[in-house]
């Protein structure tokens, strides 16, 4: 049974040890991530045209901005929107939804709606990710994180007045529904000293591995000295002049069956979430082939 150790962890990264795995399992867990966690993306909008009367100068400003529609649309959908796993469904599973027609569907279950309405300014004015209200619970706002995200300019006289809603999706439907910014995979590796002599060329460049980091038997385990020593031998490598002198005395080695798993999420939620529901995700589709196995034999 494969085995999780976790690295390194913050909001929205994390770095993971996988043990007593392969290659196929590790990857299969990395396109479940890219494919199959649920988000909440914006999906749709609506824009409303003409002309709209500011309150506090008593002026008219026109529903027109300098982008189209469809570069809009795509700015908005790729916005992080906060996503609670337990608490909304598909729309085509919606308790209140699932037995209407597509275009009826959206209730507070499955839907999230947001209102802009901004007006331009002498010399332009950036909409920010933060101008989107969320009607409703005050949870699903934009993070502050990514609240100054740019969205579009508004200049002297032109309104944007408009809404969006968002469903939850997958990735494998469409980017927007991913939840990860990128996925990464190596097998884990110790550094190995193959020729002590010719090994000192690297300790007197004095970068960030010295002699004493490697134990007794002429190795380096620790994850993040690892790192470091990658790094290093970019310094004696192909393409540098010391390649053909430096020649292999010190290298890195496969470990078999571990792997360093990282990611980033889009910040819609956290790297645990995100983690976690992967794997529930890619349980689920294992226990559901079983199954199907089992009927077909």
């Amino acid at each position: 049974m494969s085995k999780i150790k976790i690295l390194s962890e913050e909001d929205h990264s994390m770095k993971v040890l996988v043990s007593n795995s392969d290659r196929s399992f590790v990857n299969a867990l990395r396109r479940t991530m890219i494919a199959d966690v649920p988000k909440f993306a914006i999906d749709s909008m609506r824009i409303e045209l003409g002309m709209f009367k500011d309150e506090e100068s008593g002026e008219y400003y026109e529903s027109n901005y300098a982008i189209s529609d469809e570069q809009l649309a795509h700015r908005f959908a790729m916005l992080p929107i906060p996503t609670f796993h337990s608490d909304f469904y598909f729309q085509e599973e919606c308790p209140s939804c699932m037995d209407l027609v597509e275009d009826q569907r959206g209730c507070p279950s499955c839907q999230i709606i947001y209102t802009v309405s901004s007006a331009g300014v002498d010399g332009g004015k950036i909409v920010e990710a933060s101008e989107l209200n969320v009607i409703g619970d005050r949870r699903l706002d934009i993070p502050d994180a990514f609240g100054k995200i740019p969205l579009t300019k508004l200049y002297e006289g032109q309104v944007l007045h408009a809404y969006f809603y968002a469903v939850m999706g997958r990735g494998r439907d469409h980017a927007k529904f991913s939840p990860v910014s990128g996925v990464t995979f190596r097998s884990r590796q110790h550094g190995v000293m193959n020729v002590k002599s010719r090994s000192k060329m690297l300790f007197d460049l004095d970068l960030n591995i010295t002699a004493k980091d490697f134990d007794k038997d002429g190795k380096i385990t620790d994850i993040e000295k690892v790192d470091l020593l990658r790094n290093d031998l970019n310094h004696v490598g192909p393409g540098t002049d010391l390649e053909s002198e430096f020649d292999g005395a010190i290298s890195l080695e496969d470990v078999d069956g571990e792997y360093i798993f990282k990611f980033q999420t889009d910040g819609s939620m956290s790297a645990r979430t995100c983690f976690e529901q992967a794997c529930t995700q890619l349980k689920d589709r294992f226990e559901s082939l079983t199954v199907q196995l089992a009927d077909a034999f």
